[in-house]
């Protein structure tokens, strides 16, 4: 019989040997670090855990881990992660990328993992630049912002990866932040223990190139009055007291508001399966200087891609017998050229 035990870890298993390489002061240094802190606790193997990224800072993530992983090409990471996901169901994937990275080349391949819902664990560092490349102008770049390839600044409309995600029927779908270890490890555990595509959104600092990009809601002083924190089934209020809420006005759009002026049964109560609520809360703030909601916005359950392609599998096997790949490749319309 086979021991199948998995072996007690601890976050030095989990790192390589090899030196980490980012601009001192990355942000970057902390999303490794709460995902090398929650490993040992998700009760998986080294050996059957990959990390695939695209290009940019954040893709040089598979060299700091001590697992399998591959620093594939640029924005093509789900597209090779949805490959290994299907082939190896016994895996656990995980996809890393930054906002250029993974919207803009990468950007029809991170949709389609995500509305297939295959099993992914996606996270996307979001900095609102190109860091790696020297600080232009990214998809989630402001209106405005003056880089080296927008010398006027941008009159390009940024996405909102958050809402991109949701329309793209991602099944489950979260935001947080590279200054609250916690709440990462937080994320990152509901995200890989979910079935099907998983995405979290990480404001992430690049202090050389975008300093101060969040500060303005993620700052220690500002993220009890700045930070959203989603609960689900809970009245969703922030601010030092809770004094503050989100309430749904007569025209079915979301307002902030003070609690003392509308009474608490007013406060919208948060509920992760409500597509619909997830969507507005993601347009709650137009960037990161208005209260901004983190946490989950979106968990459903759906079948996921992996699943669905081996029940197809299992019925044709029963139909016909093992199925013959060559035979199916040659069916149907077919030509024979000279």
């Amino acid at each position: 019989m086979t021991d199948t035990t998995i072996p007690v870890t601890a976050r030095k298993d989990w790192s390589s040997d090899q030196e980490v390489r980012w601009c001192p002061g990355c942000g970057d240094y902390s999303i490794l670090a709460a995902v090398q802190f929650l490993m040992p606790d998700l009760g998986v193997s080294r050996e059957n855990t990959v990390f695939v990224s695209g290009i940019g800072c954040a893709a040089r993530f598979p060299y700091y881990m001590n697992t399998y992983g591959m620093h594939s090409i640029h924005g093509r990471a789900p597209a090779i992660a949805t490959g290994l996901a299907v082939a190896r169901p016994d895996l656990d994937v995980w996809v890393v990328g930054g906002d250029g990275d993974m919207l803009s080349i990468g950007g029809n391949h991170l949709i389609h993992a995500l509305r297939r819902n295959v099993n992914l664990t996606i996270l996307m560092f979001n900095n609102q630049i190109y860091g790696l490349t020297k600080g232009q102008y990214s998809p989630t770049s402001e209106v405005g912002k003056v880089t080296k390839s927008t010398p006027f600044g941008s009159i390009d409309h940024p996405f909102n990866p958050i809402s991109v995600a949701i329309g793209a029927e991602a099944t489950f779908v979260a935001r947080t932040h590279d200054l609250d270890r916690h709440h990462m490890m937080d994320m990152f555990r509901r995200a890989h223990d979910h079935q099907g595509a998983s995405f979290v959104e990480i404001y992430q600092n690049c202090n050389v190139f975008n300093d101060g990009a969040f500060i303005e809601i993620t700052g220690k002083e500002q993220r009890d009055q700045m930070l959203i924190r989603l609960q689900h089934g809970e009245p969703i209020r922030f601010g030092p007291d809770l004094e503050k809420g989100v309430v749904m006005g007569a025209d079915g759009k979301l307002r902030i508001v003070a609690v003392a002026d509308v009474g608490g049964d007013a406060i919208l109560v948060h509920d992760e399966t409500n597509q619909g609520l997830a969507f507005q809360l993601s347009q709650l703030s137009s960037g990161p200087h208005e209260p901004t909601p983190i946490g989950v916005f979106r968990a459903v359950e759906r079948p996921d891609y992996g699943s669905e392609v081996s029940r197809q599998l299992a019925q044709s096997h029963e139909r016909s017998g093992p199925g013959d790949l060559q035979a199916l490749l040659r069916s149907g319309a077919t030509w024979t050229v000279d």
